[in-house]
């Protein structure tokens, strides 16, 4: 007796499989500039350089993929960095606008002073990541 699956169970497996990789997709190329690396990153006795501060606008921040990490600036001179990695579904956020982290795969948004949850569905804030800040270089602590 040969097993033959019901169409149901392929067109089940099939959607599972859709509904799998749009969660564990990177939010592709959203055109924001807070994606873009501007800065090369090095390794050095202070910790990896990600940015200069000029590269992080007030109000704003940017995403740094390769280290999943995000920097905002909330306030002027004032920089804070959380992973980048949303606490619902472990999406890579998407973008940084209108004073919040936002996760494209299901609508998550976070604050950008202290990583909370404006928008779920997330329901846990985003972890806060050590960063230094000397002159005008912003690294991994």
């Amino acid at each position: 007796m040969t097993f033959r699956p019901k169409r149901r169970t392929i067109l089940l497996a099939t959607g599972s499989a859709a509904l799998l990789a749009g969660c564990g997709d990177s939010g592709g190329d959203s055109g924001d500039a807070s994606t873009d690396q501007t800065a090369e990153t090095t390794e050095t006795a202070g910790g990896e350089a990600l940015t200069t501060t000029d590269d992080i606008p007030v109000g704003g921040g940017k995403i740094f993929e390769d280290e999943k990490v995000v920097v905002t600036q909330p306030e002027e001179g004032e920089f804070k960095a959380f992973s980048a990695i949303c606490t619902h579904q472990q999406c890579i956020v998407a973008n940084v606008e209108g004073g919040t982290i936002n996760c494209t795969c299901h609508g998550s948004k976070f604050s950008i002073a202290d990583g909370a949850v404006e928008n779920p569905p997330a329901t846990r804030p985003l972890p806060e990541e050590e960063i230094t800040v000397e002159g005008n270089s912003i690294r991994l602590a």
